[in-house]
């Protein structure tokens, strides 16, 4: 399987109870860890991704535990074709939580656990606190507790996805999330949504040429309407009662930054780092962004 010398992992699958295999990766410090980071990556991401990342979280003493959600990595597909990110109800991705749970008991993690989550993992992150996952603290960078208002689905194709739905075709590719194709490889570095810093979309887009089999395309209609009801369930739901960073990019493009500052005002003992110049991809940004981003969260991981 591919990945980046610089934080060697070792990989393993698991069975979700509905038959679904998901890969996880666990690195370790060089010493007794401290603590262990609970990683929940984004929507179109797999482990390989934060290998950058993971040597700042191993260098403070902890052990992460990522995970591949299912439909995306190297974890089983949802459809025939490979390509789309399809889901049809936000719950399933709890089931991947659970073994994720499951295995940081059986591999005997030590405590406290942190969570540390990006974009959709963000939002598959909340409804696993309300839920009780044992965590003592959450960081989240760009969380999806709300669509982009340029990404929200029209009054238009909102109708198209229900009757896709009606007529069995809700595993289709929505109208405007990007097809087959993938972002890094269809979209120049000019203008992109996703970072400002040259050398890290070089590598992501490496990645995406190099291990097509790792990466998605657009998504689906069932999709898309599994993230706005979930999205939109969450924002009823008061807020956990743990102390949490909540990271948002000056320029960001993907999520609704209104729905994230409406959480972090409901959320006692949350506090809100607005990052200028960031777009979405906070930890992969151009410095200081992922430095002052993750700083902060062993800051609040080590309180």
């Amino acid at each position: 399987m591919p990945g980046d010398t610089r934080a060697p992992a070792q990989t393993f699958f698991v069975r979700a109870e509905d038959g679904i295999r998901l890969r996880l990766g666990l690195w370790r410090p060089d010493g007794a860890p401290s603590g262990t980071v609970l990683l929940f990556p984004g929507r179109t991401e797999y482990l390989e991704k934060y290998a950058p990342v993971v040597p700042r979280l191993t260098a403070a003493g902890l052990a992460v535990l990522g995970i591949d959600w299912r439909g995306q990595g190297a974890s089983d597909r949802l459809l025939a074709d490979p390509r789309p990110g399809h889901i049809t109800d936000f719950a399933a991705y709890q089931s991947d939580v659970v073994e994720m749970v499951v295995a940081a008991q059986a591999l005997d993690l030590p405590r406290p656990w942190h969570l540390l989550a990006h974009s959709m993992g963000g939002c598959i992150g909340l409804s696993a606190l309300l839920n009780g996952l044992p965590v003592a603290t959450a960081s989240f960078s760009s969380p999806m507790w709300g669509l982009e208002r340029r990404l929200m689905p029209s009054p238009v194709i909102t109708g198209i996805a229900r009757a896709a739905g009606r007529i069995g075709r809700a595993d289709r590719s929505a109208i405007g999330t990007g097809g087959g194709g993938t972002y890094l490889l269809d979209a120049p570095f000019r203008g992109n949504f996703l970072t400002g810093d040259a050398v890290e979309w070089a590598r992501l887009v490496a990645e995406a040429g190099s291990w097509p089999e790792l990466t998605l395309g657009g998504a689906t209609y069932a999709w898309v309407g599994a993230a706005m009801a979930e999205c939109a369930r969450l924002a009823a739901l008061p807020s956990p009662d743990l102390p949490a960073l909540i990271g948002l990019g000056a320029r960001e493009k993907v999520v609704s930054p209104g729905a994230i500052r409406d959480r972090a005002a409901r959320w006692d003992g949350a506090r809100l780092l607005e990052l200028p110049d960031a777009r979405h991809e906070i930890m992969f940004e151009a410095a200081p962004v992922p430095e002052t981003f993750l700083t902060a969260a062993l800051e609040l991981m080590g309180g």
